[in-house]
């Protein structure tokens, strides 16, 4: 089905309407434009000057965690869709469509959350959860495979963005990596994050990683203290919500979208796909 999609105004971060996102199964393509301004620094969140991409098909599949009320970055309350539990069975989302956007402008990408060549011919942007299960399954199975076949061989470059929708651990775990970020480390705590079968994600848990990968933990206290960590994650949640994504992981290949952790194969097709500009 092919839908024209009129522009509104995007509505203030913490306003989104609960319906907006449940309604968002697919969504707009800024993957271009959301990579443009690696240069930055991680802190304040700043508009990048980046073109975009003006449509894409968005490709949906297996489906996510869907959001859940939070409290941001910032300590506001963020309104999003429940699912009913941390472990909620994940409810599939419609099949395809193409939609035209036009905003919001992305937030700088610190390129210490970035992986692989910058010459990569193909991009991937994660938005990610570290309390998310099907996030977890993604890093534990499905990112190595890529990494492997995709980002060794210099095709893709992976960006991360910040999507803490599961409640106050998701955002301190993504304040804590963004810290750890500063020390240069933020892939190796990721990792760790997502290692074994459950989350720790409480204050104890996340010095503990800290300590084990080896940070300054004097200076990863005060930057996960510091306003500017809380300050880029809070731009990239409210990113996520004005472009209407309807939970994680979800996936922006060289612009369209991939929702969930599917089976490898899925990303293969769509990575060829961008590839060869199919």
């Amino acid at each position: 089905m092919m839908r024209k999609v009129t522009k509104e105004s995007p509505a203030p971060r913490h306003r989104v309407l609960l319906g907006s996102l449940a309604g968002a199964a697919v969504v707009a393509v800024l993957a271009v434009a959301a990579l443009t301004n690696q240069g930055e620094p991680a802190g304040r969140a700043t508009p990048a000057a980046a073109s975009s991409r003006d449509s894409a098909t968005a490709s949906t599949g297996a489906s996510t965690d869907t959001a859940s009320p939070s409290t941001s970055a910032a300590g506001s309350p963020t309104p999003a869709v429940t699912t009913g539990g941390p472990e909620a069975t994940p409810t599939p989302t419609p099949t395809s469509s193409v939609q035209v956007w036009e905003g919001p402008t992305p937030p700088p990408v610190d390129p210490n959350l970035s992986k692989g060549s910058a010459q990569a011919p193909v991009t991937i942007v994660e938005f990610g959860d570290f309390k998310c299960p099907n996030c977890r399954r993604f890093a534990q199975r499905i990112e190595p495979v890529l990494k492997s076949r995709y980002l060794d061989t210099g095709i893709v470059r992976m960006f991360w963005r910040d999507y803490p929708i599961r409640g106050r651990d998701s955002v301190r775990a993504a304040v804590a990596a963004r810290a750890a970020s500063r020390q240069g480390r933020f892939w190796e705590f990721h990792d760790a994050l997502y290692a074994g079968e459950r989350p720790r994600l409480t204050d104890a848990d996340l010095r503990s990683v800290a300590a084990k990968i080896g940070l300054d933990l004097r200076r990863f206290d005060a930057d996960r203290r510091g306003e500017s960590v809380r300050q880029v994650v809070d731009g990239d949640l409210g990113f996520a919500l004005e472009l209407g994504l309807p939970g994680t992981p979800a996936f922006l290949i060289n612009g369209e979208v991939l929702f969930g952790a599917q089976p490898v194969a899925a990303f293969e097709k769509a990575i060829e796909k961008a590839r060869h500009g199919g």
